[in-house]
This record gives C-alpha cells, sequence and structure tokens, in this order.
C-alpha cells in the first residue's frame, strides 16, 4: 500500500514541483504509532525555505483532497532534504560529482560496509570515491548494484 500512495503522490506533486521549479528528492507513507505520516522531500540548486514548502504543502494537500486517495488519516508533512539529502537515483549521484557523500553496501567491499569521500565519478555501473586514509587519499570504486544506500555527507 505504501508504494502505491507514493505513486500516487509522485503524480499528483509533479505538476506542482514543475511550476515551482523544485525538484522531488523522496516520498515515505509509514506508520509511527498510531499515527501515519505522508512524508515529502523537495529541494533546489537555491535552496528550499519554509515558505516554499509550506506552498507546496498547500497545492499538494489541496490535490490530494480532491482525489481523495489515502482513506485512513494522516499528516501530511513537506520538508527540505536538508544538507545531507538522500541519494537515490543514478541522476541524483551524477549531480553530487565533486562533493563529499557517505555511502554504504549491502556487503562488505575492500573491507568495510561504510565509506565516506569525494565522489570523484560515476557511471551506470558504480560511482569512485576519493577517500581519506591516515595521509594519503585513496581512490574507492564501488558497484552500484552493492549500493544500499547514499546520501551527501558533511565531513570536517
Amino acid at each position: 500500500m505504501a508504494g502505491a500512495i507514493a505513486k500516487m503522490t509522485d503524480e499528483l506533486i509533479s505538476p506542482i514541483l514543475r511550476e515551482l521549479d523544485l525538484e522531488l528528492v523522496d516520498i515515505e507513507y509509514v506508520k509511527e504509532g498510531k499515527n501515519r505520516f505522508l512524508r515529502v522531500f523537495i529541494d533546489s540548486p537555491r535552496g528550499v525555505d519554509l515558505d516554499t514548502c509550506a506552498a507546496v504543502s498547500e497545492k499538494l494537500s489541496q490535490a490530494l483532497d480532491a482525489s481523495d486517495p489515502i482513506k485512513e488519516a494522516y499528516f501530511l508533512e513537506v520538508s527540505s532534504a536538508g544538507a545531507e539529502r538522500p541519494l537515490k537515483k543514478y541522476e541524483d549521484y551524477l549531480k553530487s560529482v565533486g562533493k563529499d557523500v557517505h555511502v554504504t553496501t549491502y556487503e562488505p567491499l575492500h573491507g568495510s560496509k561504510v565509506f565516506e569521500g569525494r565522489l570523484t565519478e560515476v557511471n551506470r555501473e558504480c560511482v569512485t570515491l576519493m577517500i581519506k586514509n591516515k595521509t594519503r587519499m585513496d581512490s574507492m570504486t564501488l558497484p552500484f548494484d552493492k549500493i544500499a544506500s547514499g546520501r551527501l555527507a558533511i565531513i570536517f
């Protein structure tokens, strides 16, 4: 059911985001305790502020009320994807070349399942990171099919 609701929400929100020149990052429909939440994460190269989230929330709420696809009560939350936004699609990784990322893999690769470094290259098969290893920088290539999750990272 969550997948169907996310797909339907994607269809409703896409024209709203196009109109406002925003990008859809992710949609979640989850149950937490007794409550259900429909969470929409948006982004823009110029950033996303509270007024933008409120405008998207209002327009999406109207569209959801008109089509009424979710029968149970839920809370709608629209927010910025944040500084550590998730990387879900190939295009997300492609746009993030040159940025610091945090990547986890399904199984250990090169002795680890967690990698943080500068994303230097992306192609359809793999991503390449420059990872600081004590005093030197090492290049690490990770196959896309082994990546469990990825996000932008703030590395100090």
